[in-house]
């Protein structure tokens, strides 16, 4: 006796089939707070990917090196195109088919600071030119808001990955929440991209916390309509928080000796 037509042995129906569909790509978002090495992981996949002779696109924005490039705070680095405000990504990737280059993937590293038209253009290189994004950036900025380019791939990508590196918080709690630290104290109001000229750390500069506020360069393309620049005599600095210290603005015992935060 054949099953219903309901039940969950009957045939699947031809409308309901993906024979006959054209292949599609695939848009991953990889995100988590500062210091999670969202970079490292990007780097990682292209390396994967290119050794089994696929073709990647690598693309960033604001990376901490201030060149066109994807670089980890572990050391590892490789060129990338570097996206201003104006460039149309599909454009790009039509460029590069036209100069005989295959392209077989796109890696988007600091995603953040894409415009939300940027972000569905690269949802239609995975729907039209059947290409592989991965897309990796920051979530929220230091008021603990949605960056606009975030929002719009928690609202379009196929997957949405947190990088599983747990940073902590002071206290040993997970660290979720980016804080902008302005002369010792965390600050809840402002632009959302700060230019920040502080000192310089072993490990970096302060000027990499790009990742959570949206730092900026002199001259460069941040989230339109919201660039400043850090007053001379202020020192602004990041800090990865959990939920409990970064609403009450307590940022540990130590918080006036502990460095600035270099990002990856």
């Amino acid at each position: 006796m054949p099953p219903e037509p309901d039940s969950a042995l009957s045939a699947v129906p031809a409308a309901g089939s993906r024979r006959g569909l054209p292949p599609a790509g695939v848009l991953k978002f990889f995100y988590g707070p500062m210091d999670c090495g969202k970079s490292t992981l990007a780097l990682q996949l292209d390396y994967n990917h290119s050794r089994q002779g696929r073709r990647g696109l690598l693309l960033t924005k604001l990376d901490r090196s201030r060149r066109g490039q994807i670089t980890s705070r572990m050391g590892l680095s490789k060129p990338a195109i570097e996206v201003d405000g104006d460039l149309d990504l599909r454009r790009l990737v039509r460029d590069c088919w036209a100069k005989g280059r295959r392209v077989d993937y796109v890696i988007a590293d600091e995603v953040q600071f894409f415009s939300t038209e940027q972000i569905d253009q690269l949802a239609q290189l995975a729907d039209e030119a059947q290409l592989d994004v991965y897309a990796f950036g920051i979530a929220t900025d230091f008021r603990s808001r949605l960056f606009p380019g975030s929002q719009r791939l928690f609202e379009l990508a196929d997957e949405i990955l947190p990088v599983q590196v747990e940073v902590l918080c002071w206290c040993g709690r997970p660290g979720r929440f980016n804080a902008r630290v302005v002369n010792g104290a965390i600050v809840r109001h402002g632009a959302t991209v700060v230019v920040a000229d502080t000192a310089e750390t072993d490990a970096g500069t302060d000027a990499d916390a790009a990742d959570a506020s949206g730092a900026n360069t002199p001259g460069s393309n941040g989230i339109s309509g919201t660039d400043a620049a850090a007053p001379a005599e202020e020192h602004v600095r990041y800090q990865v928080l959990c939920r409990i210290h970064h609403r009450s603005g307590d940022l540990g015992p130590n918080a006036d000796t502990d460095p600035a935060l270099p990002l990856g």
